[in-house]
């Protein structure tokens, strides 16, 4: 899948009277262990200032200038304390900078054996000053999972992915371009949502009406090359046994006016109209189209759900993988923590390790079998999962949510579409938060363990009000 090139500025800490030799091996270290992680780095050189550490007000300048001229490719900052640090520079370079991208603070930790003049670090000190002066400044911050941490650890490690993470959601919400291929289906209020809310946090919804997206479909000719290029791949996607040429030709004009439409409006992510317009009026359903967008990272909603499709992205975003939405649907028997999560299905096949082309049997019962080719149905597969749901409230004027973690498991389960039986600690409270709430049906989906990344990133970046399931 899809690997993004990450870049970190590195601001260096050290104090004058604490030894600056820790300064120089904590920056070789910290440059090296982002190097490792395949991370770009932007960092003083030790001919700028002394070990390329931030001491004083003519260091911070150095290194706010030196962010602002790569601000465009900086994901994130990390400020590393091998020693105290001087802790007002270390929040003027951030001030002047200008730059608003996520802040992790580490502290390297004393060694007990090492405590004398020319060793000691006091950075467990440090950091809390640090901190301290951070939120004077009003500069967010994130913090390593231990208080003192060497950049070299695993524990670190862990850290540095999932702050790695926080900056993936934070980039890739903020100036973020929504297409809506539709109008919100007349049967699902649930799916409203503020265009304003949304515009206010950086994400711009671009709409087109469906008819607009038909009438381009009806200009095509059968052996357009674009058309001809999507049918081919539509076919080496997935199993199209038993359904008609005729459904799949019009599968591959729909997916080539969507993916030249977004090419267009630069827009990275849809979500498409669906129940029951484009089959009564096209005589297919979107789902193998919409499938194979999320499969390319490209995720897609169906019902024009918004909210739902930016709770994909994001779950996209922090693990690089795909994502796909669900419906919160059924019990699971009589088991408190488990539930079937399901859809029609445009499931993505990162899901689905064995899958057919059919039909939706639900709305077929109402335009036929014959409009409702199209759907990609299959089992979901086992592993650990992250969920979110974000929802506009505009009651309160603040877009909300939740977030947490679960698994799919391989419990039988005789149905049809996509769907999947979850396990999710303490569930029923979790059923309740969404009901007492008015949270919508919908819940966004991935193979990955990232909720504290994506609840860090929308909480103290992005100011959402957003839970964290437990």
């Amino acid at each position: 899948m899809f690997k993004r090139k990450m870049t970190m500025g590195v601001i260096v800490g050290s104090r004058g009277f604490f030894p600056d030799h820790l300064a120089r091996s904590g920056r070789e270290e910290m440059v090296r262990v982002l190097t490792s992680a395949d991370i770009d780095v932007v960092v003083l050189d030790p001919d700028q200032t002394v070990h390329g550490a931030v001491q004083t007000a003519e260091d911070a300048r150095r290194c706010a200038e030196l962010f602002r001229a790569n601000s465009d490719r900086i994901d994130g900052v990390i400020i590393t304390l091998p020693n105290f640090g001087e802790e007002r520079p270390l929040a003027d370079a951030l001030r002047w900078s200008r730059l608003d991208v996520p802040v992790l603070v580490q502290a390297t930790p004393d060694n007990p054996a090492e405590m004398g003049r020319h060793m000691r670090r006091d950075s467990f000190c440090g950091k809390m000053s640090a901190c301290n002066n951070l939120r004077q400044y009003g500069i967010p911050y994130s913090l390593t999972t231990l208080h003192t941490v060497s950049p070299d650890s695993p524990s670190f490690r862990g850290d540095l992915a999932r702050f790695a993470a926080v900056c993936r959601v934070v980039r890739g919400l903020r100036d973020l371009r929504v297409g809506a291929i539709g109008a919100r289906p007349t049967a699902f209020n649930t799916v409203r949502y503020s265009e304003k809310l949304l515009e206010a946090s950086g994400i711009s919804v671009e709409t087109i009406d469906l008819s607009e997206i038909l009438g381009r479909i009806g200009r095509l000719a059968d052996n357009d090359p674009g058309v001809r290029e999507k049918l081919d791949a539509i076919r080496g996607y997935v199993p199209t046994q038993g359904v008609p040429g005729d459904a799949l030709l019009k599968m591959a004009k729909l997916g080539a006016v969507v993916d030249r439409w977004m090419a267009e409006a630069n827009v990275e992510v849809s979500a498409v109209q669906c129940w029951t317009s484009i089959e009564e009026n096209f005589g297919v359903v979107p789902c193998t189209v919409m499938s194979m967008m999320s499969n390319e990272l490209m995720s897609s909603a169906c019902e024009v759900d918004i909210c739902g499709l930016i709770g994909m992205h994001a779950l996209r975003l922090a693990s690089e993988t795909p994502s796909a939405l669900l419906d919160w649907n059924n019990n699971y028997g009589d088991h408190p923590d488990k539930a079937v999560c399901f859809h029609c299905s445009n499931l993505p096949k990162h899901f689905l390790p064995d899958f057919q082309m059919g039909y939706q049997e639900i709305i077929a019962d109402t335009v036929g079998q014959e409009r409702s080719y199209g759907t990609c149905a299959g089992r979901v597969r086992s592993g650990a999962m992250s969920f979110v749901r974000f929802s506009t409230d505009d009651l309160s004027g603040r877009i909300r949510g939740y977030v947490g973690e679960g698994r799919f498991t391989d419990d039988p389960l005789e149905t049809f579409g996509g769907a999947g039986v979850v396990e999710i600690p303490n569930l029923q409270a979790l059923l309740r938060r969404i009901c007492e709430e008015g949270f919508e049906h919908h819940v966004a989906a991935s193979f990955s363990t990232v909720a504290d990344a994506i609840h860090e990133a929308t909480t103290r970046y992005l100011g959402w009000a957003v839970h964290r399931h437990v």
